[in-house]
C-alpha cells in the first residue's frame, strides 16, 4: 500500500496525542490516519464502573482534541479492527505494544486476522523501556528491583517523540458509536480526566510537591504523592515525559519519585516474563500456605471491603476507596498486610477488590504490589514484615486527621484516641466496630503459617 492509503491509529493505554511514538509512525506511514478505539468487553467488564466512567471520560477529551474524529467501535478487537481495514483500505494498524497478558494475545489474534496485506505496526509502549527488554548479561530476567534499577538506568530510553494533534491529518470515513456515558458512582468523585488534566496535574506536583516527595509521600494526612497513577494508567501522560522534564535533578524528592517510575517499570518487565504471576504465587512455597476461605472467612472479607474491621487505619483506607476510587500508597501496604496476615485470606481476594474499585487499577502494579505484601513475590517483603495497623496509624497518621477525614464515627476523638478507640471509657463511639482479630495473636498465627512453608516438617 501507498501514503494514499489511510493508516488505522489504534489507541489503547495512550489516551494522548504528545509524546506518542506510534502517532509519529502512523504519520510517517500515511497521508490520513484514523484514530480508533475499541470497547472491548473483555477488558470493560472487570473493570468496575470506577475506571470504566474514567476510561469514558478520557475518551471524551481525547475526541475534543482530535475535533471530534475518534472513532469508536465495540466488539471483539480481531473482529473489529480487521474488519474496519478492509472497509476504509488501510494500508497499516499502528499500536503501542500491550506487554499484559491479555494484549500480547489480542494483539496475537489480531495481527494474524489482518493478513499480510494490512501490515502491523507496535512502536513504543506504555513504559520509558518496554518490558523485556532490561535482562541481565546472560539474558535472564530480574528478580529483585534494586539491580533492575541499576540495570534500567544503564539500559537508557528515547527521547519524548516530538508529536500532537497536529501530527497527522485525521480522518473518520465511517460512523462512530457513542462514548458511553458516566456510569453510576454512587457520589464517588474522580479526577479531571484526559491529557490536559494529567499535564496539569503534573506541572502542579513538580511546582509545589516533588521537593518534599521523599518525606511526605508516607503520609495519607498530607498532599504529599503524584496522584498521576489513573493518568499513567490509561496513557494521558507517557512516563518519559516526567523522566525527561524531572531532567537531571538529584533531590531526595525527585529520586524517590524516579524510583516509584522504575517501580511500576519492574512489575511490568515481571509480568512481561511471567505473565502467570498475575494470578499464582510467584514463590510457589506459598502454594502451601494454609488460608482461611470459609464462610467466616468471608464474612472477615466483607467487614475488610466495607471498612468494618476496628482497625482506624485499615477502615479508613477502605473507605477511601469507596469513597474516591483510590488508596494511598502507604495505606494500601498496610490494608493487604492486614488482609493476609491479620485476617490469613488470599492475597488475590483483596487484589481482585482493588482492581473492581480502583480508579488506577493496573494489573502488573496491583498484583506484584498485593504479592509483596503477601511475601510470595518477586522481590517481596519478608513475611516475618508484618505491619502493625495501629503503629503504622500512630507513626504515618500521627494526628489521626486521614482516618477521621473518612471514618464518621471516629471524627470527634482526639489524636490519642483515634487510632485506639476501643481504650475510650465506654469503647468505640457511634457504633464503630470493636477490632474483629487481636492483631498480636494473629501475627503468632501469621508466623507459624509461615514456618510451615519454610520447614515442611512443621506442618500440622
Amino acid at each position: 500500500m501507498g501514503m494514499n492509503a489511510p493508516a488505522i491509529l489504534w489507541f489503547r493505554r495512550d489516551l494522548r496525542v504528545r509524546d506518542h511514538p506510534a502517532l509519529a509512525a502512523a504519520g510517517r506511514a500515511a497521508d490520513q490516519v484514523l484514530g480508533l478505539f475499541v470497547l472491548d468487553e473483555a477488558l470493560l467488564v472487570p473493570a468496575g464502573p470506577v475506571r470504566r466512567t474514567f476510561l469514558y471520560r478520557c475518551l471524551r477529551e481525547l475526541d475534543d482534541t482530535l475535533g471530534g474524529r475518534l472513532l469508536v467501535l465495540r466488539g471483539r478487537p480481531e473482529q473489529v479492527v480487521p474488519r474496519l481495514a478492509r472497509q476504509v483500505g488501510a494500508g497499516s494498524v499502528h499500536v503501542s505494544a500491550d506487554n499484559g497478558p491479555y494484549g500480547r494475545a489480542r494483539d496475537e489474534r489480531v495481527r494474524a486476522a489482518l493478513g499480510e496485506r494490512v501490515e502491523w505496526v507496535a512502536t513504543g509502549s506504555p513504559y520509558a523501556i518496554t518490558p523485556g527488554r532490561v535482562t541481565k548479561r546472560d539474558g535472564t530476567a530480574y528478580r529483585v528491583f534494586t539491580p533492575f534499577r541499576r540495570a534500567w538506568a544503564e539500559h537508557g530510553h528515547p527521547a519524548p517523540a516530538d508529536t500532537d494533534e497536529s501530527t497527522v491529518e485525521w480522518t473518520v470515513p465511517v460512523p462512530s458509536l457513542e462514548i458511553p456515558a458516566d456510569e453510576e458512582l454512587s457520589g464517588i468523585t474522580l479526577p479531571p480526566a484526559g491529557e490536559r488534566a494529567a499535564l496539569e496535574r503534573w506541572d502542579g506536583f513538580r511546582e509545589s510537591l516533588v521537593d518534599a516527595y521523599a518525606r511526605d509521600r508516607d503520609r495519607p494526612d498530607r498532599a504529599g504523592t503524584s496522584r498521576l497513577s489513573p493518568y499513567l494508567r490509561w496513557g494521558c501522560v507517557h512516563p518519559r515525559t516526567l523522566l525527561a522534564e524531572l531532567g537531571g535533578a538529584e533531590g531526595a524528592g525527585e529520586e524517590s519519585f524516579r524510583d516509584e517510575l522504575v517501580f511500576r517499570e519492574f512489575y511490568a518487565d515481571v509480568l512481561w516474563h511471567w505473565p502467570d504471576s498475575a494470578r499464582r504465587n510467584f514463590d510457589s512455597r506459598f502454594d502451601r500456605m494454609r488460608l482461611d476461605t470459609d464462610a467466616d472467612a468471608w464474612s472477615r472479607f466483607e467487614e475488610w471491603c466495607a471498612g468494618r474491621t476496628g482497625f482506624p487505619m485499615v477502615d479508613a483506607g477502605m473507605r477511601q476507596l469507596l469513597t474516591v476510587g483510590w488508596m494511598h500508597n502507604r495505606v494500601r501496604m498496610v490494608v493487604a498486610s492486614f488482609l493476609v496476615k491479620d485476617l490469613h485470606l488470599p492475597w488475590w481476594w483483596g487484589a481482585r477488590h482493588f482492581l473492581r474499585h480502583l480508579v488506577d487499577g493496573d494489573l502488573a502494579s496491583n498484583q506484584h504490589g498485593w504479592q509483596w505484601a503477601a511475601g510470595s513475590g518477586t522481590d517481596a517483603a519478608p513475611y516475618f514484615r508484618i505491619f502493625n495497623p495501629i503503629t503504622q496509624g500512630t507513626r504515618f497518621d500521627p494526628d489521626g486527621s486521614y482516618v477521621r477525614e473518612y471514618v464518621a464515627e471516629l471524627r470527634g476523638l482526639d489524636a490519642k484516641h483515634t487510632h485506639r478507640p476501643w481504650t475510650l471509657p465506654d469503647g468505640p463511639p457511634n457504633g464503630y466496630p470493636a477490632p474483629i482479630v487481636e492483631h498480636g495473636a494473629e501475627r503468632q498465627e501469621a508466623l507459624a503459617r509461615y514456618g510451615e512453608i519454610k520447614n515442611p516438617a512443621q506442618a500440622p
